[in-house]
């Protein structure tokens, strides 16, 4: 059903202090966190316009055409029947138990059932920094369409689409009517439990799941199955875990072993799979690697591979091993002249060194913008550090180097509640749709939009950002 406004006909301020208010508090947690909303209220979701959408919503089918496709190619490649190097690189600083793990025939043909992209608008569309299959702000998404929705403002995916794909991407995935999830939130993410209890509040009005907030701790384990215990003592028994840790911290979360346990033996659906291969950013990497062309044409077909080489910026493993003499890094170049090493690199000035480089995934610097580093914005002395660090490293924590994209420049409107004003600012947008694999078929529930100050080069939840969910518009971006 479309939006009705429950308090129309509001000026700009009064719509975004309206919002002020209602957005329930501590559904985002972000640097520098202060006041009840501690991120700028846009009086408005951020506009997109229909051709952007359009494309935004298409690649939706090719990403879950790159999860499967990348699935497949490092099962063939740990089999022996695909190139060493693609399991070699996936498996790269993970101890032995999270590689068997990974490799379990349980767990052979799975994928994560949430995508998450991060787009950086450019002036010619956008490109996709990274993935995310364990991705935050779900509840928050949906927490802003809901209280844009009292606005008559309809957000991209509904008012109410971020609940209903999650529930229907939750009863899809244990093939049962009305199934009971756990949604596990382990110490380390713990900064989510508070939109995640909306969304788990939100999804149960579907009446297709019963879905729970919970701590590691509180799960019961018997021979026969997973139970939640309540504390008033109740129990109930569980058709899915719904994995909100990462793993590279596995051994920290308490009852992990009875988690895997139960879903080896089926006695448990769990989603995201434990698989920390398909959480690498240097996916791309491989995708981009003129020697697997071949192969990943062969899984996703031509056009496909096509689009999402142009979706996925350049992307190279920072590898420490030599190379012969007469062997270079595809793509890569100093002053016209092929790399040979790394360090090579070093002597590009400011104005040259378009890149970024990032932990690849098994990492807790591999999340929240932590291990970042653009090029561009070091001394001359940190950029050779960052690339020592990252050769030094790479047994451990492999890094990444790629391509770096400076987003486009939009006027922006937020709420102030100081002056109780509508202010804006010169800024640069990300924006992360929410796909959800439902059966064979992938729905858009709702799109995060986070404009950071023009002068911040990482974007990223921030106390001057506004985050806002997205609308369609003929005059939007």
């Amino acid at each position: 059903m479309p939006c009705t406004a429950f308090q129309p006909n509001l000026t700009a301020p009064e719509k975004a202090r309206f919002l002020y208010e209602t957005i329930p508090p501590g559904l985002f947690r972000v640097e520098g966190e202060q006041g009840k909303v501690p991120w700028r209220v846009a009086p408005e979701p951020f506009a997109l316009a229909p051709t952007t959408l359009a494309r935004i919503t298409r690649i939706g089918d090719d990403l879950l055409a790159f999860y499967k496709a990348l699935n497949t190619l490092y099962n063939r490649s740990a089999r022996g029947t695909a190139p060493a190097f693609i399991a070699g690189y996936l498996d790269q600083g993970k101890p032995e138990h999270i590689v068997r793990l990974a490799r379990q025939n349980r767990f052979k043909s799975d994928i994560p059932a949430v995508i998450r992209p991060d787009l950086i608008l450019t002036d010619d569309g956008f490109i996709a920094s990274e993935l995310d299959s364990v991705p935050g702000g779900m509840g928050f998404v949906g927490a802003m369409s809901e209280a844009y929705c009292k606005l008559g403002l309809e957000s991209i995916g509904g008012s109410f689409g971020i609940p209903k794909h999650f529930a229907q991407m939750l009863a899809s995935a244990t093939q049962k009517e009305n199934p009971s999830v756990a949604i596990v939130v382990s110490e380390e993410s713990k900064d989510y439990r508070a939109e995640l209890r909306w969304l788990a509040a939100a999804t149960a009005r579907e009446s297709v799941v019963k879905a729970y907030v919970c701590a590691p701790q509180d799960i019961i384990f018997t021979e026969e199955a997973l139970f939640l215990r309540f504390e008033d003592g109740r129990e109930e028994k569980l058709d899915a875990i719904y994995r909100n840790f990462e793993l590279f911290d596995l051994m920290n979360v308490p009852k992990q072993e009875l988690f895997l346990y139960a879903a080896r033996h089926n006695r448990v659906r769990m989603t995201p799979p434990p698989k920390a291969q398909l959480e690498e950013k240097l996916a791309f990497a491989l995708l981009h690697h003129p020697g697997l062309r071949n192969l990943w044409k062969g899984q996703l077909g031509n056009d496909i591979y096509e689009r999402l080489k142009l979706l996925f910026p350049e992307t190279w493993v920072i590898d420490p091993r030599p190379l012969p003499p007469q062997a270079v890094i595809a793509n890569l170049t100093v002053a016209g002249e092929a790399v040979n090493d790394w360090m090579q690199l070093a002597a590009l000035g400011k104005s040259e060194r378009d890149f970024v480089v990032k932990p690849s995934g098994f990492s807790e610097l591999a999340w929240g913008s932590k291990g970042v580093r653009v090029a561009n914005d070091l001394p001359k002395e940190e950029w050779a550090a960052t690339l020592t660090e990252a050769l030094e490293n790479f047994a451990k924590t492999p890094r990444i180097l790629q391509r770096f994209y400076k987003g486009k420049r939009v006027r922006q409107n937020y709420y102030d509640p100081q002056t109780d004003e509508t202010r804006n600012f010169d800024g640069r947008v990300r924006l992360c749709p929410y796909f959800f694999v439902i059966g064979e078929r992938v729905e858009l529930g709702g799109i995060l939009a986070t404009v950071a100050p023009a002068d911040k080069r990482l974007i990223h939840g921030m106390t001057d950002a506004v985050m806002a969910s997205c609308i369609l518009s003929e005059q939007g971006n």
